[in-house]
């Protein structure tokens, strides 16, 4: 083992200082602004140490490789991008919920677009991300509100929810990507108008005897 690996792994084993902290931080924010702006192919650890006022062997001292800090930045995005979904879905139940995640994510990267290019730019690039659109994690969470709406009686009894969750997050990325492509694309319109069609395609209608 190096010297350099010896003294990162001994630093892994203790807590960072505030000092620490906040150089890290800075780092994971200059690297989501130089990828969203580059992409990741575009963004070297010279261009980080750069953006930042350090050394590259100061961003070494803090993460191990271009990839490390890539990674850390995009852990970074996604803990905010659930922070605030998860945050609307908690106010919400059924139907409501399903509605909830869909303006909310789409909300979000609409306020923070370098969020989504660093998103883009971690899972479709060689990072050493295993995460992406297509993670079952993700088809999931979006699947188990699906079911609470059936079971709350929102939706129809033969709702499939784990399909009907592929269709909803396509539909989302596909939302997403035209607001990077066009500024001016109302991406709240397009959640609204999603919305209405899972409405009147799966909503459960009263029956003839409801009071």
């Amino acid at each position: 083992m190096t010297r350099d690996a010896a003294t990162r792994k001994d630093r892994s084993r203790r807590p960072l200082t505030i000092t620490e902290q906040a150089r890290r931080a800075q780092l994971v924010r200059v690297t989501t602004d130089l990828v969203a702006r580059h992409g990741y192919a575009g963004t070297s650890l010279a261009r980080i140490a750069e953006a930042a006022g350090l050394s590259k062997a100061a961003v070494l001292y803090h993460f191990p490789s271009k990839d490390a800090v890539v990674q850390a930045a995009y852990a970074t995005v996604i803990e905010a991008l659930i922070a605030d979904v998860g945050a609307a879905v908690e106010q919400a139940s059924g139907a409501a919920a399903v509605a909830a995640y869909v303006r909310s994510l789409v909300a979000h990267l609409r306020m923070h677009p370098e969020h989504a290019r660093m998103i883009i730019e971690a899972v479709t690039e060689e990072t050493g991300i295993s995460d992406g659109p297509d993670a079952p994690s993700r088809r999931r969470s979006v699947a188990d509100l699906i079911e609470a709406a059936r079971s709350a009686g929102d939706y129809r009894e033969d709702t499939d929810a784990d399909l009907l969750a592929i269709v909803v997050n396509g539909a989302i990325d596909a939302i997403v990507a035209e607001q990077l492509a066009r500024p001016g694309f109302d991406g709240g319109r397009a959640a609204d108008e999603l919305i209405g069609i899972l409405d009147r395609a799966y909503r459960r209608r009263p029956g003839p005897d409801a009071g």
